[in-house]
């Protein structure tokens, strides 16, 4: 899955409507190369959460 592909799936996640809870599992900060796993999670939950990113 590309990183759009992934975003698009949590924007439809979103208007569905259906969505009343999410987790996000296996970021681990000592492993972490400069942010960039993190910064993917908070993308992917605000885009599930109805932020759109185009």
């Amino acid at each position: 899955m590309t990183y759009r592909e992934a975003h698009l799936l949590m924007e439809l996640v979103h208007d569905s409507g259906k969505l009343s809870s999410i987790e996000m599992v296996e970021i681990n900060p000592t492993l972490d190369i400069r942010n960039k796993t993190a910064q993917l999670a908070v993308g992917l939950i605000t885009s599930a959460l109805g932020q759109k990113i185009v």
